[in-house]
Parts: structure tokens; sequence; C-alpha cells
């Protein structure tokens, strides 16, 4: 993790493989096809995503091979209790504000979202509207202060405020229904 406690490229890698098999168990190949396929449409290509190795779970215990004895023979994985530890771990890490990571590790949040506790899916949903909340301000707060910038970027971040807002109402109608 970063030094503020968000998580780093290869952690949302860690996030992806471990909340896919902790839904069903996968072969090797599988898992691996999975994480690049879902990773690579979020932020698209990315080495940084990419450089986990699928083998370093198994070997640090997060997954364990049901049937065959490793990733050589396309080992069926499913996640270990260690491995679910870890997972609650990732998932309920903070996130920075807006970037390509952070809409990474937000669609991760969302994708396995259904293997939290409820507690814990109040608290992420807490923490998302706190994020979009401290991004509206921060934007609304440009806004103010770049009165002689030109109407484009009042344009863009009018935009970008509109869109914020509407994220923060469809984040508590989401919280609601939990």
């Amino acid at each position: 993790m970063f030094a503020d406690n968000t998580l780093t490229p290869k952690e949302a890698v860690r996030l992806c493989a471990l909340g896919t098999i902790a839904n069903a168990p996968m072969r090797y190949s599988d898992l691996a096809g999975s994480v690049r396929h879902f990773c690579s449409r979020v932020m698209g290509p990315s080495l940084d995503l990419m450089g986990l190795s699928i083998e370093l779970l198994r070997y640090e215990g997060l997954v364990d091979a049901v049937d065959g004895k490793g990733m050589e023979d396309d080992a069926l994985l499913a996640i270990s209790d260690s491995g679910r530890r870890e997972l609650r771990a990732l998932l309920t890490a903070k996130l920075r504000p807006s970037s390509d990571l952070s809409k990474l590790l937000i669609a991760l949040k969302f994708r396995f979202l259904h293997l939290l506790e409820k507690k814990d899916k109040l608290g992420q949903m807490d923490m998302l509207l706190d994020l979009c909340d401290s991004e509206l301000a921060r934007l609304e707060d440009l806004r103010e202060a770049s009165t002689g910038e030109g109407i484009a970027l009042h344009a863009w971040l009018d935009h970008d405020i509109a869109l914020l807002k509407q994220r923060l109402e469809w984040l508590e109608e989401f919280r609601k229904g939990l």
C-alpha cells in the first residue's frame, strides 16, 4: 500500500484475482485471462497492472490448488482463508482522488461488493460518498477561483460538477438498497 493506506496498481490486480476466485474456483489460465481482461477494459493496457504473478498468490498462501500441483498444469485454484482476509483488507482500503487507478479500484469494489458483510458494504458506500463529496468541493472551489480563466474551463468544470452531483445521488440511492 501507499503511505496513505491506498492501494498500489499491483494490489489492484491482487484484489481482482482474489475477488474473482472468491466467487468460484477457477483454472489458472482462466483466472489470468479474466484479470487481464477486466483490468485492461477499465484502465487500458498497463504493464504496471500485469506485473503481478498469480503464482505469487499461491506462494503467499492466498490461493490453493484444488486439483493439480500448480500453475504449470493449469490447476483449479480456490481462495484460502488467508486469501479471504487479504481480500477483505484490499476491498476495504481507502481510495485516492480520481485517477485511472481509482476508477479501476471503484469498479473492483462494486464487482466484489457482494463478498462483504453488510456493515462493510455500508462503510464502502460511505467512503465513496465522502470521496465524491471531496472531489465535488475541490472542483467547485476551482470553479469559483477561476473567474477570469475563460468559458472553456468553466464549461468543463460545470460538466464535471454536474456528473459528480449525479454520482452522489446515485450512490445515495444505491446505499439505501443495501
